[in-house]
Formats: C-alpha cells, structure tokens, sequence
C-alpha cells in the first residue's frame, strides 16, 4: 500500500513540475514581433523594432472601469520612482497599448494620458490603430498580445474580457517577466525587477 502511495505520489509531482516546466519555457520564448508598425497618441508611426531600450508593455482600454486606471496609476508611480534614478526614458520605456482601436483613437488616448497627468514624450508611448486602415491595425494589436499570450474578447457590450499581466522586455523585445495588474500590481516588486536589469 506504502508503494503504490509513493508510486502515485510522485506521478502527481513529475506531472506538476511537468506542466510548471511547459509555461516557464513558454514564456522564456515569448517575442514582440519586430516588424509590427502601430500609431501613437499623436498619430505617428511606432515600430517595434526600432526602439532598443527595456520596455514594460501594458494592454488596457480607455473605457475600463477598474483593472486598467488602476494599473496605469501604478505605473506612474512607478515612472516618477525610476526618473529619480535617471534611467525612466533613457533605458527604460513604457508602452501602453489599446485593445480597443475603434474607439480609442490618438484623441482620446492623450485625453487618458491628461487624466493620469502622464507627460507626451517619447518616453511613455500610448498605441492605437490609424483609423483609415483599422481592421489591419487591429490585427497587429492581436498579434503584439497573442505574442505575450495576452487574451481579451469584446463579448458585444463594450466591456472587454482580458488577461492581468503586464510584460517587461528587453532591448530586442522578448519577454523578460509578468506581473499582476490592478490591485495586484507590486509597484516595488517591478521597480526591482527593472533595475536589475538595468544593472
């Protein structure tokens, strides 16, 4: 009986340290592609793979009632921690994509960034689609998230359904680490993160 116990138990730990294993180098392979083109808050063109700096990536919609503000808020905090150590724009960039291009256009996206009181610079880029080519642009924001493995559906009210991660990246856009978004998002956690990179 001791047997069969110990036999059973340690299937149960290969499989978990198994299924622990697959998402750990699922994500160690995880990459922006970098020939993805999207348009920022001021409508000019943003490529992926022209910017080398370190790049946290946050996925949210203007007409988010909760999760959303509430981890930009965070990430101002965390940008005001990370210009006081003179890297904030230098080594490091913020990149806040929209899920929801139709309605968050360049207007509104820097109507966002007001109410955060986030400066227009190149040193925290909002993206959307261009307007005139929005089914194609929209495309390219799915494939940005689906790289990430970000989910997020628009089950028809305007409410959209999403994943609560964030994703730091290096210079060349692959994943560094994720961390929990809203309530849950450890503004000292990623500041340490990010400076170790950095170091």
């Amino acid at each position: 009986m001791k047997k069969i116990y110990l036999i059973c138990s340690l299937a149960v730990f290969l499989l978990i340290a198994a299924g622990i294993s697959y998402f750990l180098i699922r994500d160690a392979s995880v990459k922006v592609p970098a020939n993805i083109t999207l348009i920022n808050q001021n409508g000019e063109s943003y490529n992926f793979g022209e910017d080398k700096k370190i790049k946290l990536v946050e996925f949210i919609y203007t007409h988010c009632p909760d999760i959303c503000p509430t981890t930009t808020q965070k990430m101002v905090e965390l940008k005001d921690d990370l210009e006081k150590r003179n890297v904030f724009g230098k080594e490091i960039e913020f990149v806040t994509i929209t899920i929801d291009p139709y309605r968050d256009t360049p207007e509104l996206l820097q109507k966002y960034m007001n109410a955060f009181e986030i400066q227009n610079s190149d040193n925290w880029i909002f993206l959307t689609g261009d307007q005139e080519n929005i089914k194609a642009d929209q495309k390219k924001i799915r494939e940005v998230a689906e790289s990430l493995k970000f989910q997020y559906k628009d089950p028809g009210n305007g409410q959209f359904v999403h994943t609560s991660f964030i994703y730091l990246l290096d210079e060349n856009n692959k994943y560094i680490s994720k961390f929990p978004m809203g309530e849950d998002f450890d503004k000292q956690e990623v500041y340490e993160e990010i400076m170790d990179e950095l170091e």
